[in-house]
């Protein structure tokens, strides 16, 4: 009996124990994720802001080419502060700041107000940053006066000196195309408004300019000036500056895109439609008889191509700005699609941009031709690296087939494509007029066939007297065999009238040897 009390004492303990655990267990999991919604104060944050203009770069991107996104020499702003690789250009950043507000020149009195200018926007600026920005007060502002210093001195000497690098801290001919190419990338922006307080602050140009009765540059244009030449070489025109005073830009990467990228321009007023498919390739849009010709107007924004009929209705003309290549210009447009596809605010027309040329080229032999057409210019090393770099560009990147700005001209071209005219086109100049060798051997033959008609034409009215004595069998042999062979060497002449002979014979068998031995002959000789 105690054994049994002892027992049903124990199972009692035991699940008292175990209900213990478990209420204890689960009252901790759900005091977990209350304070979850409580603490995790960053993501709401990142949700409920509409300032956020400055981003990491979504992994799957930075896979394909991290080169790309990461600066080489030179840090501007949180993301990439601290980098080893990257702080001997810390001095030069020093250096620049120390010449802004020199002790003894005409901003010495402005650096406090400086202070009080960048101490009023710090949650302003920590606002655009997609990530929490782990720095204390004094270092983030401190950050803030050095990189915008150095960025703003960078702008007014090389303006000053016309692009021409005479001083001392740029003497090193590579250094500032590195430069230019690490101060466009996404995660090294600072945002604008922080330049613009600093530059308004230190402007000392304005006075000068007065005095000369020359407007003074403004910082947009400055910074136009500076980074148009990753596009375009220098070779397009920068947009005027009253233009540039009206907009609204978040970085320079953002100002950047806009120079290449003009809604109103784009005819984008229209309802977007649906691109289902990538356009065709160069070769086989020129064998189907598209003119693929270059838009020769340097006013003409890089993104503006147009599909249309040309003055003979059967072929059609697609027209494109030319655009220059080379590995500091893909890093560009990188960028600016990675900040498409994290921004909210804009269209993907840089990124609908990539996968029109993406579908254009396929092969060495594409770029050789828009090459050749005056479309496509590049200094790397090949057309195969070309084509490389363009397919690679576009890798791990999704575009909203509604979103395309190309529709029409992509849809329209396909379309051309498929109607019979195209391509049976398409068949005759791939297969037969592919190249000069084959086009010459192609018309060859076709001469040779023609005047092999005319010789049997003009062979079978001889014989027309003798239409009695023959049956129609031995007539249509006349024309087809016999004919053809007068004036051909005398061996072929011979097995002709071997052939007569076995025609006007009643038996079918020799008459059959008899051509056969003529054909063999006949193919021997030549």
């Amino acid at each position: 009996m105690w054994c049994t009390k002892l027992a049903r004492f124990s199972s009692q303990k035991f699940s008292t124990r175990k209900f213990h655990a478990t209420a204890a267990r689960i009252s901790k999991w759900r005091d977990c994720m209350k304070g979850e919604l409580q603490n995790d104060t960053k993501c709401l944050r990142t949700e409920e802001s509409d300032k956020v203009c400055i981003y990491r770069v979504p992994t799957n991107l930075r896979q394909v080419e991290p080169k790309a996104y990461t600066p080489s020499i030179v840090s501007i702003g949180p993301c990439h502060r601290g980098a080893p690789r990257l702080q001997k250009m810390e001095i030069l950043k020093k250096n620049l700041y120390r010449r802004l507000f020199d002790p003894n020149g005409a901003n010495a009195s402005k650096l406090d107000k400086a202070f009080e200018a960048l101490e009023g926007i710090e949650d302003k600026v920590r606002s655009c940053y997609k990530e929490e920005i782990a720095l204390e007060s004094d270092e983030f502002l401190k950050m803030m006066l050095i990189d915008g210093s150095f960025v703003i001195q960078l702008l007014r000497d090389l303006s000053e000196q016309d692009g021409i690098l005479q001083t001392s801290y740029l003497s090193t001919r590579w250094m500032l195309p590195v430069i230019r190419r690490d101060l466009i990338m996404l995660e090294n922006q600072l945002p604008f408004f922080v330049l613009n307080e600093l530059f308004d602050l230190t402007n000392t140009d304005s006075v000068s300019c007065q005095q000369q009765k020359q407007p003074s540059k403004s910082l947009k244009y400055l910074s136009l000036e500076f980074f148009y030449p990753l596009l375009q070489g220098g070779s397009e025109t920068i947009p005027p500056c009253e233009k540039l005073d009206e907009l609204e830009v978040d970085h320079f990467l953002h100002l950047l895109r806009y120079a290449i990228v003009k809604r109103s321009e784009l005819k984008l007023e229209v309802e977007a439609g649906d691109q289902r498919y990538m356009i065709r390739p160069a070769t086989e849009l020129s064998e189907a008889g598209v003119k693929i010709k270059p838009d020769k107007n340097p006013n003409r924004r890089l993104l503006n191509i147009t599909f249309k009929k040309r003055l003979w209705l059967l072929t059609r003309e697609l027209t494109i700005p030319p655009l220059y290549m080379n590995d500091h210009r893909g890093t560009v447009l990188r960028n600016i699609a990675a900040f498409e596809k994290c921004h909210k605010g804009i269209k993907p027309d840089v990124t609908t941009y990539l996968f029109f040329f993406n579908g254009l080229i396929n092969s060495a032999e594409d770029v050789a031709l828009l090459h050749y057409k005056g479309v496509l210019h590049h200094s790397l090393g090949c057309d195969k690296e070309v084509a490389q770099l363009i397919n690679n560009i576009s890798k791990e990147m999704v575009l909203d087939k509604k979103e395309s700005y190309l529709y029409e001209v992509v849809n329209a071209a396909n379309k051309y494509c498929g109607n019979k005219y195209a391509r049976m086109r398409a068949w005759l100049v791939h297969n037969y007029l592919s190249g000069w060798g084959v086009g010459i051997s192609t018309i060859g033959a076709i001469l040779a066939l023609y005047f092999t008609l005319i010789q049997t034409v003009y062979g079978f009215k001889d014989t027309i007297k003798d239409w009695g004595n023959y049956r129609f069998g031995s007539l249509l042999l006349e024309a087809l065999i016999i004919t053809p062979l007068k004036g051909v060497p005398k061996s072929m002449v011979s097995a002709a009238e071997r052939y007569k002979g076995a025609a006007g014979s009643n038996n079918c068998g020799d008459m059959c040897r008899e051509i056969l031995n003529m054909c063999m002959e006949a193919c021997i000789t030549e």
